[in-house]
Order: C-alpha cells, then structure tokens, then sequence
C-alpha cells in the first residue's frame, strides 16, 4: 500500500495494535495516533482521500506525579546554601507559579505590606495577582538585602546580577534534591502547592485562580489523591 487512498480505519487500527504489542508506553502509541489523526485530515482537505477514517486514540494512563509533602519541603529549604534559592522554593510552593513566571517577576511587582504579586506575564498573556504569604515575603526582603533590587530589575537574579532563567531555575531546584533524593522540579512545587492548599482547605474555584488556569479541568489535573486522603 503506497497511496493515501488505501489508508483505512481498519489498517490505522491494525498498526497502533501492533505498537500495543511492542511495550510501548501508552504516551508513545497515542503521540502516534494523534499524527495519524492530522495526516489523514490533511489528505481529506487536500482531496487525496474522499473521507477522514475514523479510529479511537488510546488513551494515556493516568500517572500520580510527584509532589512533595510538607516535611519534604522544609527538608529541601533546609538544604538551600543561599538566600536566593531558600527565596524560590518558598515562592514556588506558596503562590504555584510556573517557572516562566516566577523569572519574569520584578521587584516592583511584589507588594510587601499586603503579600500581593502581580503576574504581569502569565501563559498566553493574561495578568492575575497572587497573595504571598509572610514568612516567604521574609525571605523575599532577606534575598533583597544582598542584591541591587530597583523596581524594574529581576526579582531572581544570578550571581552577575542577569535575571534568572527559566533553565536555571530548573536548574537549582534539581541540584538541591539531588542533596536529598528528591525530584524536585518548577511542576512538582507547582503541584505541591496546589495539593497542599486544598488539604488546608482553600476553595477550589480560588486555587484555579491563583494558578491562572482557564478551566477547572486544568485544575483538578493537578490535584494529588493519595492514600491518607482517601482514608
């Protein structure tokens, strides 16, 4: 079979099938699948084939990703050598900013005598405001007074002053856990904050707020279930 018109459901199935047979984890078959599904739409606009075949995308196992629990948490700041670091981690698990946004913070975007943050660059554009609460604003003003800290410069600096990269933020936090064997990452201290909050009871329809998600779906994609809870 060599043109677009022998292409049918049948055969789609057939080949994610076999895929299934050569353990293949289940995100792999289904990246698969959803190129098929824009090939074949593109063959139908482009009037190689008359219709679209029709075919199921398997679907990916739901995973229970990492997230730290409270002791872990403190376990990690108590390992940070610096005040800067000790300053990320803090922010990361109280406010759950994506790492894209907490580097694009600026001094000027913290209000500290109400804990407001302003996220002036959120993901796809949007600005929201978040509530710091007091002892990561004490690390915040402990970092500040060892760097210059003008209201346009970067809240999270390198040791040359530059703002701070996403990669490099990425960076530190997996360098402190390998100190202590954690996976940490910007997402696992996002999904930390977010599990955390609700345990301590915060309405749902803030915690999508606070994490700029569009959807409360997005939300509860976020949401760790684990055992003691259940219980």
């Amino acid at each position: 079979m060599t043109k677009p018109e022998g292409v049918s459901a049948r055969y789609i199935r057939a080949y994610l099938a076999f895929l299934a047979t050569q353990n293949y984890s289940d995100s792999y078959i289904n990246g698969h699948a959803r190129a098929i599904k824009t090939l074949v739409r593109f063959w139908h606009k482009e009037k190689y084939i008359s219709e679209v075949p029709i075919f199921d995308t398997p679907t990916s196992a739901q995973k229970r990703l990492p997230v730290l629990t409270a002791t872990q948490v403190k376990k990690a700041i108590d390992e940070c050598t610096t005040l800067r670091d000790k300053a990320v981690i803090l922010l990361l698990v109280d406010i759950g900013l994506r790492r894209a946004e907490a580097c694009a913070l600026n001094w000027g975007d913290v209000d500290f005598s109400s804990g407001i943050i302003r996220v002036a660059r959120g993901k796809g554009g949007k600005a929201r405001s978040v509530v710091a609460g007091v002892r990561t604003r004490r690390a915040l003003l402990a970092y500040r007074r060892e760097i210059q800290h003008g209201e346009d410069l970067p809240l999270f600096q390198t040791t040359q002053g530059n703002r701070l990269s996403p990669n490099g933020l990425r960076s530190l936090l997996l360098r402190i856990g390998k100190k202590i064997g954690l996976h940490i990452s910007p997402h696992a201290l996002r999904r930390t904050f977010a599990t955390l909050s609700l345990r301590a009871g915060m309405n749902i329809l803030q915690l999508q707020a606070m994490m700029g998600h569009s959807s409360l779906e997005m939300t509860r994609k976020y949401i760790q279930m684990i055992d003691e809870d259940i219980i």
